[in-house]
């Protein structure tokens, strides 16, 4: 019986990773004629995902007895020459020094504070493959490259503005992982939400967890992990409040969570029931306020930024006699 491909050439193929494209060429044997297209490529380039290899078609990169062909679809006879160009994934080119620009409140040997503008997502993902706060650590210091995740302990979401810490040497990065385990690290936000709740001061103590209806949102679950978050409202007008948000766990969108399962979204959080008012086109939720020991030197650190001109325009708008 015929092999179901035969590979053109003698040369190694070069990594998924790597940054110049190989084109390889095989041709189609017995066992695969009548195949799609893209099975058959999953059969001579397994290092690569079907998913990449149908997009690689789709972007033209792949050809059929010298012709371009764009549909994974395609049935694939015996005997055809099958050439793909092995362009890298966007993964593979994800972890790479750019210039993003970080404002850094506060750095030295050991760690940096900084203030994420909203809008900026800080660790690469799909449909965010570049242009992240991890990328411009990269191309901060050289020492990046050796740590996991770039020195990021932890993170804000996309249209979230505010404070991070990020760690500069393994030790500072372990450090602060331990201590923002054992819950040594504060963390205060300011967020605009629907409604007003009916006490000043609540805590909100309710597991989180990936919502079984959608994977892109989490909720209140029985079986999620402990989550607790304290609120306290600052100012409010009959239909908003604003909000100081005391995070003591640090679960994926705990406060947008949180204050929707009690019936005050944020603004401008569509994903969990909040509309786009006051001005504001993301939520509207911002990391005021982060205080921790220096993890080598264990002096008290305590920093404050302040909010972005489209949160305290929304704020001055829900503050009594503005």
């Amino acid at each position: 019986m015929s092999p179901d491909y035969r590979v053109e050439g003698s040369d190694e193929p070069d990594s998924p990773g790597s940054d110049d494209a190989e084109t390889r060429e095989c041709v189609v044997g017995d066992t695969l004629h009548g195949s799609r297209l893209d099975k058959a490529l999953v059969s001579f380039v397994p290092e690569f995902s079907r998913s990449h290899l149908q997009t690689l078609v789709d972007g033209g990169h792949v050809t059929v007895d010298g012709r371009a062909i764009t549909t994974a679809s395609r049935k694939v006879l015996a005997g055809q020459r099958i050439a793909v160009e092995l362009v890298p994934t966007p993964e593979s080119q994800a972890f790479r020094p750019e210039d993003v620009p970080l404002s850094v409140l506060f750095e030295d040997d050991h760690l940096l504070v900084i203030d994420k503008a909203a809008g900026v997502v800080v660790h690469p993902a799909a449909g965010n493959w570049s242009g992240t706060i991890l990328n411009g650590l990269l191309a901060h210091h050289k020492a990046a490259a050796t740590l996991p995740r770039a020195g990021i302990v932890h993170r804000l979401d996309k249209d979230t503005s505010g404070l991070m810490v990020v760690g500069k040497s393994l030790q500072a990065v372990t450090a602060l992982v331990r201590e923002i385990a054992a819950r040594n690290v504060h963390r205060q936000y300011l967020a605009i939400a629907h409604g007003v709740p009916r006490s000043d001061t609540l805590r909100i103590e309710a597991p989180i967890g990936r919502d079984p209806q959608s994977r892109v949102r989490m909720a209140v679950v029985a079986s999620g992990k402990p989550a607790m978050t304290d609120v306290q409202v600052l100012v409010h007008s009959d239909t908003f409040s604003g909000l100081r948000c005391t995070l003591h766990t640090g679960r994926t969108h705990q406060i947008r969570v949180h204050l929707a399962s009690r019936g005050h979204p944020l603004v401008g959080d569509a994903v969990y029931g909040g509309s786009n008012v006051l001005g504001m086109q993301r939520q509207a939720l911002h990391a005021q306020r982060l205080a921790f020991e220096h993890p080598i030197l264990g002096t008290p650190l305590e920093f404050i930024a302040e909010p972005p001109a489209d949160f305290v325009a929304a704020w001055k708008q829900i503050t009594p006699g503005h």
